[in-house]
């Protein structure tokens, strides 16, 4: 068939957020195949896609985002800044549909750019499918503007595609199920051509870390995340433990250690683009610890983690057990429990072959279900049964 030409909305970076890493690795995928643009607030070039860049009024996040310090939260916005950025998203939808001309549109988040995406089914005819990530659920769910426009933008959305089975479920319960029909579920995924085992040799020496057992956490620092717990066992953790990311409690985590005199705990903030260094972490680590206290839809940083062959201790949240299995590929705590991070990691830090042999059934689990180019495959099937 003919090339479609696919135009992504995203209301974030391209970096720094599940989202963003989300759309640019499919944007890259699917642009292997199709033409594929980015309208998003950034301008910052992927391959295989045209991003288009426009700006917003002020910048505005569900929680936090490493790139933009001291944002509003939508929670917080008064009926005229969600006037002043609905008509921004709108404008800049409609100025990339004329200029781009899309057989059909991928929003990402289910607002608030679906409500542009909705306007522009009704008055161009381009139809347009949307990936419910699951951090705009919690600020829907509590701040109820934002369901109205957003539950009929649902409706006429030719597939409304969540991360997770539970993601799917709370959407239901925020936004009803009237557009049942149209769900099918597509997970994150892992560029495993980018995400494997690789040599360490930069980061032994920069961090001192030669015979050293790491823990790594990698991510926003919300109250969401967890964090706090993970600070709180690693006196008792056999290891260093490295924390990579930024956001509104990184000063109390570091007050936390600072007060109970933890030696063996570092923050190194957000690596923004630095992926080789990344990468690097989450090949030496020994486990990667995700200890979230809400509803993860599935993390994209524990895929990661796992592509690399790393185990993991995680929580049983959310969408996390679409990946995790007990005892196969990683561990599970329990959600706020300190102690049970200290015993179920140190498990694995006095267990090589253990540890060996959950990291190599990790790295299985990734490439069997959660490659950027299988995920690419499900899409590209939905964008030709539904382009114009």
């Amino acid at each position: 068939m003919n090339k479609l030409n696919i135009l992504h909305l995203l209301t974030f970076p391209l970096y720094g957020s599940g989202s963003g890493t989300y759309a640019r690795y499919l944007a890259e995928k699917t642009g292997k195949k199709h033409n594929v643009a980015i309208l998003c607030p950034d301008n910052r070039q992927i391959p295989n896609t045209e991003v288009i860049t426009f700006k917003m009024p002020f910048k505005v996040t569900f929680t936090s985002h490493p790139e933009w310090k001291n944002c509003k939260k939508f929670t917080e916005l008064t009926p005229d800044q969600i006037l002043d950025l609905h008509i921004t998203y709108m404008r800049a939808a409609i100025k990339a549909v004329k200029y781009f001309k899309p057989n059909i549109i991928h929003v990402h988040h289910v607002f608030p750019f679906s409500w542009a995406a909705r306007f522009i089914k009704s008055t161009y005819n381009i139809p347009y499918i949307t990936t419910v990530h699951g951090s705009e659920l919690p600020t829907a769910q509590v701040d109820k503007r934002y369901v109205a426009l957003t539950t009929d933008a649902l409706r006429k959305s030719r597939r409304v595609v969540p991360n997770s089975f539970y993601t799917r479920d709370w959407l239901f319960k925020i936004f009803t199920d009237d557009y049942r029909s149209q769900i099918r579920m597509v997970p994150g995924g892992v560029d495993i051509k980018k995400f494997h085992k690789v040599k360490t040799t930069e980061i032994d020496k920069k961090y001192d870390l030669k015979g050293k057992k790491i823990i790594l956490f990698t991510g926003k620092l919300t109250k969401y995340k967890g964090v706090e717990f993970l600070v709180k066992a690693a006196q008792k953790i056999k290891g260093e433990v490295f924390i990579l990311g930024d956001g509104p409690e990184r000063k109390g985590l570091e007050k936390i250690a600072k007060e109970r005199e933890i030696k063996n705990i570092r923050f190194l903030g957000h690596l923004g683009e630095n992926m080789g260094e990344l990468i690097q972490f989450y090949s030496r680590a020994d486990v990667f610890v995700a200890p979230s206290i809400w509803d993860e839809p599935l993390g994209l940083v524990i895929l990661e983690a796992m592509a690399c062959e790393t185990p993991v201790v995680v929580t049983r949240k959310g969408g996390i057990p679409l990946a995790v299995k007990d005892g196969k590929n990683g561990l599970f705590v329990r959600s706020r429990n300190a102690t049970d991070i200290v015993e179920k990691v140190n498990r694995l830090l006095d267990n090589d072959q253990m540890r060996m042999k959950m990291g190599e059934q990790a790295k299985e689990t990734i490439h069997k279900n959660f490659t950027w180019s299988l995920i690419a495959e499900k899409f590209n099937k939905y964008y030709e049964q539904f382009a114009v």
